[in-house]
């Protein structure tokens, strides 16, 4: 006897929904000039959907007291070797500008001295060189 197989009555199955799968709008990009001088055609460029431009990159804002503030300059950090006759030279060019009302940092004090052999001739810059006697250049030797 041939048994009949009970077959149970099931919802069809669901479709799957995917997740907005719209096509992207596509952005007219500009116009390029070939070699030969003709336009050519624009090239479809992708944009997201949901993407706004932002309003206030159309005009920056510019205000006189921006445009008056002049941009600081790049700095430079370097370290030096300097014989301790002329480093107590630089502190004692130090506290005279204190006393004269102006302390002064030792960048201060090297820059200045910077300004002033700039504005000497040549032939008086050779001579403040010439005073000045060479140093070996490197950290010196640890004491030990």
């Amino acid at each position: 006897m041939a048994t009949a197989k009970k077959t149970s009555a099931s919802p069809a199955p669901k479709k799957m929904v995917k997740p907005n799968t719209a096509k992207p709008v596509l952005k007219k990009s500009p116009v390029r000039k070939a070699v030969t001088g003709k336009a050519a055609s624009p090239a479809p460029v992708a944009k997201k959907v949901g993407a706004t431009a932002p309003l206030s990159k159309a005009l920056p804002a510019t205000t006189p007291e921006k445009a008056a503030k002049p941009k600081k300059p790049k700095l430079v950090r370097d370290s030096f070797t300097i014989p301790k006759a002329e480093y107590l030279v630089l502190e004692g060019l130090k506290q005279r500008a204190a006393q004269l009302t102006r302390p002064a940092k030792k960048s201060e004090v090297l820059r200045a001295g910077i300004k002033a052999l700039a504005a000497l001739s040549d032939a008086a810059f050779l001579m403040a060189l010439e005073q000045v006697p060479a140093i070996k250049t490197g950290r010196p030797a640890l004491k030990k």
